[in-house]
């Protein structure tokens, strides 16, 4: 009767392949090249650079465009003030954390954020949905930059989407809560 299953030869030669296998991928060269040349790959990682640069620049102005308005609804809507300040108070980490790391000696980049566009509305409720739907936003324009962002940029974006859509539902449910 024929045993079945793994056997310890099979794992052992299993287990060598797949060493081998490791090995050999490791003897690829290193990214200098031959003689010394730059490798063909330099430009497509300067040209990640610039576009991950472009990502988190877009998601810095969009962060602050979402504090301007967080602002705006405070100010009008003083009783809904209480429940906006955490949410407020997070999207500004997440403005700092996407924002790209500066060369060394580059001026900080300190601009005046960004007016919101259009007026806030005269009812608190549909104010905070408007906030709302503005996190929803937020969250969906993260989620489709992890398509072409690095994966540490990625993981940072869909950290901040998923804060973004729990800001969300949290906005919905103050403004249930929100007496006119």
């Amino acid at each position: 009767m024929r045993r079945t299953g793994t056997t310890r030869r099979g794992a052992l030669t299993a287990t060598g392949a797949l060493a081998l296998g490791a090995v050999l991928t490791g003897c690829g060269g290193d990214d200098e090249g031959a003689g010394g040349k730059k490798p063909a790959h330099s430009g497509a990682r300067a040209t990640t650079a610039k576009a991950e640069k472009a990502l988190r620049e877009k998601a810095v102005s969009d962060s602050a465009l979402l504090l301007a308005r967080y602002d705006l609804v405070a100010e009008a809507h003083p009783a809904t003030a209480a429940g906006l300040v955490p949410l407020r108070a997070a999207v500004a980490e997440h403005g700092k954390a996407l924002a790209p790391p500066r060369a060394k000696g580059e001026p900080k980049g300190d601009k005046a954020p960004p007016a919101p566009a259009g007026p806030v509305s005269a009812d608190p409720k549909a104010a905070v949905r408007e906030l709302a739907a503005a996190e929803r936003r937020r969250a969906d324009t993260h989620t489709e930059a992890l398509l072409t962002a690095g994966p540490e940029l990625a993981r940072l974006l869909a950290s901040v989407a998923a804060a973004a859509a729990a800001h969300a539902y949290l906005l919905t449910e103050l403004a249930e809560e929100t007496a006119v």
